[in-house]
Formats: structure tokens, C-alpha cells, sequence
């Protein structure tokens, strides 16, 4: 069969991407600039006390995000530490408190990491009111700084940025729900389940007994997927055939993943008032993907003398098309789902899908996160741009002075900063180190290692993915990869929302013959190379370390 499966599918997926592209993103522009409220809306306004006309500043944008998601922190762990009392706990006990705080942090950071077996540790209701609610409200948290941003650039010498409120809840009502039930419809359609039948005690055909799990699982997929969250409702995650069970279903996984953050260029390039400049965001997003998809699948058929490519991992179902395509997709986005096992790809494929998160998860990355982190990537390439021939750096009218640089900064330095001291105090602390390599790591040496990067690189871009031979559930990985995720979340939320504030307040600079055109194909260029240089080269010597070295050897 050769390459052709992963060409056809990857031209399908571009294809219905390519069909959705202006529609959705036009549609997502027309609703975030409209000033009318749906009656759906102005009820939940009116419930929380929210005045939906009114304009906050970026500190007051800010702390509506951060009491938000600390209210959804508090409650997903609340359920779960009350499992018990509740109905539809399926006889479960609570869940222990580390746990309980990883999962909660995990769920409204928008990583889905799961240090335990969904289908024998939460109940219905802990699935169901606790983090499937988050699937939504931390992706439409995403949209809501991403928007801000967009409007910032927008903006001339204003004081504001927008309304969290109105941004949050028309993007749960007005995008996330509508396309996630009729999503759900589709996968119920290709088989995924959707049931409350609890565990069902079935007799194979050797006259052993087996229990079968079952579940809502077809309406916690869709958003799953299209908020780019990832948690699965069983342990297999999209591997398992009661949640993705056919090649089509595989293909429409994908494309859920795919289809907000791959559109929202449009939204930012309409709501800006020139949609050339997204199209040269969606020219680097695609190039980025495009080829770390060729990599990773060029590497996994090549991993193997048989002429197939090696299939360690993976479901036949799939193949080994269907695995490197979902696999670049759910590391290039923040979503974190698996079709296949990442521990078992080769180590120079599972490198490429650590890569893609180290590269910030912008190509296209999650939903609002992914534009957000390039438009930050746009405004370095922009300035050092600028400094070369000489200009004083601008991207879109605005000028970039030392406020904009530094924020920047350090929106670029967090990540990295928590991956690599994460991954070091894991085995440079005496205790913590005997705990990880005697407890956690099951494959000792460099793979061990590449198993602990891949759990911090995870958290710290709130994917949510890991190599799944890292048992998680232990004091340490769960309060120190639980931190990871929270602050990986929203601390570069608070420089992207102090960088929109800045940028809000200039007015905007016209356009002369010394303007530098952010729209061309070589603007397109040096933004791919900034991303690749300023982000990926930052964790080469510990890659080096490895997958590089496993893959070497």
C-alpha cells in the first residue's frame, strides 16, 4: 500500500477543512464583533449579574478568566472528592486527593491528562457535570483571550478589549454546542456509544466472563475533540472501538480537532479589516503541519524492515496512516487524544510528536490558544524583521516597542521554563528521583527519560497526550505535572491579555512605502522560522538526551 493511504487521507482532511475555512470563520467574526444577545444569553446574563454592554479592561478581563476558572477548579474537584454520594457513581468510591486536584487542573487547563482509568474512576456524574462541562468552558476560555488579542489589533487608543462574559458564553452557545451535538449525532451514527447501562457482564466464547464498561460517550467525544481537550471516556482513549470505532469515524476525529483552530485565521483576518493577513497565518500553521505530518509518517514506515512500516501501537483499524495523522494532529493542537500508543511509536516518530507541543502548539494549535500563541510568534518575527533592515518594528499598525518585546518574551520563555525544570527537579532531587525511576518509569534509560519530557512537555502545553509507559498517579508527577498545567495555562494568558492592553491603547500607525508586508509568502517564511528556531531549538539539548539519542543508537 505504501505512502498513498496517508496522501489520500491527508487530501481529504484538507479538503473539508479548505470547504469549512471561510464559512466558520466568518461566521465566528460576525458573532464576537455583533452587539446583539441571544435571549438564551441574556438570561445566563442576567442570572450572574453581568451588564453584556459594558467593556472591561485587560486587568479586569483578567481577573474575570482567573475567578472563573477557579470556581470550575473548585467544583470538578468537589465532585470528585463527593463521588460517592452522588447518583450515577456506578458503586465507584471518591477519588483520592492528589488525583482529585491533577484531574480538576487538568480539566479546566484544557489538557485532559488522566492519571487513571476513566471507566473504573469516575461515575456519570464526575464525567458528565464535571468534565465534559469543562470541555467546554476552558475551550471557550481559549476563544475568549484569543478574540481579546484580535481586537486589540484592531483597536485605536482604546482603554478595553472586550467582555469575557459575552466572548465566553457566546462561544459555548453560538459555536462550541451547536457543532458539538450535531457532531455527537455523526459519531453516534459511526457507532460510537452512547448509553447509561453501567458495567455489563458478557460471556465470550470460550466460556470465560468479561465486563464491559458503557456510557455517554458519543456526546463527550464530539466536544472532547472540538474543544481540543482530549480526556477520553475510557482508558484507550480514540483507540478504543466504542469511541472511535472505523476509519471514518477516524477521519471525522480529525477533522473535529482541526476545523476551529484551522478557521479562526479567517476570523482574525476579517475582524481586522484585511483578510491577507490570515491568510499568511494560515500559510505558517499549515506549513508547520504539513510537514511534521511527513516526518512522523515517513518515520513510522520506515521503522520497520517489513515493507508495511511498524505497526507496534497501533489499531489495525487505522493503520499506520490513520495513526501519524491523528497522532500530528492531536500534538499539533492542544487536544491530547491518542488513536494509538505514542510510547510504542519509533523514537524519532515519537520525537516529532513531542516536537509538535514543543513547538507551542501553534500550527494550528488549540482552540484560541493555537492563534493567540502565533500572533505572539508573528510579533517577534515581525520585530526581529524590523531590526534587520533597519525599521522600527511594526506588525499590523502597531508599533512593537520594549513593553510588547518583553511581554512577548515572556509569554515564549514560560513553557520551556516549566518543561525543563520540571523534567530536572524529576531526577535531580534525591527522593523524587527514587520515586520516579523506582515507581513511574517501567523502561529505564533513555526512554524512561523521554517518558518523563514527553509528561512535562504534555502538561506544560496543556495537550494532555503522554507516553503511556509513566504511571502518573503518584504524589509527585500529580501535584508537580497538575502546577504544570495550571500555570502553563494561564500565565501565558496574563502576558497575551497585557500584550492585548498595550497594543489596544496605540493607535494605528498608516501604511507608507517603509512598511513592512506581513502578508507575503517570505513574511510567511520568517514566521516558520521563528517558530522553529525561537521555540523547537530551546529543547534540543535535552532531546538530545532522549528520543534523539534512543533513535540514534
Amino acid at each position: 500500500m505504501g505512502v498513498w493511504p496517508a496522501v489520500a487521507s491527508f487530501l481529504m482532511v484538507a479538503l473539508l477543512l479548505a470547504a469549512l475555512y471561510r464559512p466558520l470563520g466568518d461566521y465566528m467574526a460576525r458573532f464576537y464583533a455583533s452587539d446583539k444577545n441571544l435571549a438564551v444569553e441574556q438570561g445566563f446574563y442576567r442570572v450572574i449579574g453581568v451588564d453584556p454592554g459594558s467593556r472591561q479592561s485587560w486587568q479586569s478581563y483578567l481577573r474575570s478568566i482567573l475567578a472563573f476558572s477557579a470556581v470550575g477548579l473548585l467544583l470538578v474537584y468537589a465532585l470528585q472528592r463527593t463521588q460517592h454520594l452522588l447518583p450515577g457513581s456506578l458503586g465507584l468510591p471518591a477519588v483520592p486527593e492528589g488525583l482529585a486536584f491533577n484531574t480538576a487542573a487538568s480539566f479546566v487547563a484544557n489538557t485532559n491528562w488522566q492519571s487513571y482509568s476513566p471507566e473504573v474512576t469516575v461515575g456519570y456524574t464526575v464525567q458528565m457535570a464535571g468534565l465534559a462541562v469543562q470541555n467546554f468552558l476552558s475551550a471557550a476560555v481559549g476563544l475568549a483571550v484569543a478574540v481579546a488579542l484580535v481586537r486589540a489589533f484592531a483597536s485605536r487608543k482604546e482603554a478595553t478589549i472586550g467582555n469575557f462574559w459575552t466572548d465566553m458564553t457566546r462561544s459555548v452557545v453560538r459555536l462550541l454546542l451547536p457543532i458539538a451535538f450535531v457532531s455527537a449525532l455523526l459519531l453516534l451514527l459511526g457507532g460510537v456509544i452512547q448509553n447509561f447501562n453501567g458495567f455489563t457482564q458478557v460471556t465470550g466464547l470460550a466460556g470465560g466472563t468479561s465486563t464491559i464498561p458503557g456510557g455517554p460517550v458519543a456526546s463527550q467525544e464530539a466536544i472532547k475533540l472540538l474543544g481540543t481537550n482530549g480526556g477520553g471516556f475510557f482508558n484507550a482513549n480514540s483507540s478504543h472501538p466504542f469511541e472511535n470505532p472505523s476509519a471514518w469515524t477516524n477521519l471525522l476525529q480529525v477533522v473535529l480537532m482541526l476545523v476551529i483552530p484551522f478557521s479562526l485565521p479567517r476570523t482574525f483576518g476579517t475582524l481586522i479589516g484585511d483578510r491577507k493577513q490570515g491568510y499568511a497565518i494560515l500559510a505558517a500553521m499549515a506549513t508547520i503541519f504539513t510537514v511534521s505530518l511527513a516526518a512522523m509518517t515517513a518515520l513510522e514506515y520506515s521503522a520497520s524492515s517489513a515493507l508495511a512500516g511498524s505497526m507496534e501501537g497501533k489499531e489495525q483499524r487505522f493503520g499506520i496512516a490513520g495513526s501519524t495523522l491523528f497522532g500530528t494532529t492531536s500534538t499539533a493542537t492542544s487536544t491530547g487524544a491518542v488513536n494509538s500508543m505514542h510510547d510504542s511509536f519509533s523514537p524519532l516518530g515519537g520525537m516529532m510528536a513531542m516536537l509538535n507541543m514543543m513547538l507551542g502548539e501553534v500550527a494550528p494549535g488549540g482552540v484560541g490558544s493555537g492563534l493567540y500563541g502565533i500572533l505572539v510568534l508573528a510579533l517577534v518575527a515581525s520585530f526581529i524583521a524590523g531590526l534587520l533592515v533597519g525599521r522600527t518594528p511594526e506588525y499590523l499598525g502597531k508599533k512593537i516597542g520594549p513593553r510588547e518585546i518583553k511581554l512577548a518574551s515572556l509569554y515564549l520563555l514560560t513553557m520551556p521554563t516549566l518543561v525543563l525544570a520540571g523534567t530536572a527537579l524529576s531526577f535531580a532531587v534525591p527522593g523524587i528521583r527514587e520515586d520516579v525511576t523506582g515507581t513511574s518509569i517501567y523502561n529505564p534509560g533513555l526512554h524512561g527519560f523521554s517518558e518523563v519530557l514527553y509528561a512535562f512537555t504534555s502538561a506544560a502545553n496543556n495537550n494532555g497526550s503522554a507516553f503511556a509507559g509513566l504511571t502518573a498517579n503518584t504524589p509527585w508527577l500529580n501535584t508537580a505535572l497538575g502546577l504544570a498545567m495550571l500555570l502553563g495555562r494561564f500565565l501565558p494568558m496574563i502576558f497575551v491579555l497585557a500584550l492585548a492592553g498595550s497594543l489596544a491603547a496605540q493607535d494605528r500607525v498608516p501604511v507608507t512605502a517603509g512598511t513592512l508586508p506581513t502578508h507575503r509568502p517570505q513574511a510567511v517564511v520568517m514566521l516558520c522560522g521563528v517558530t522553529v528556531i525561537v521555540t523547537a531549538l530551546t529543547f534540543f539539548p535535552v532531546l538530545a538526551l532522549g528520543p534523539l539519542a534512543e533513535g540514534l543508537l
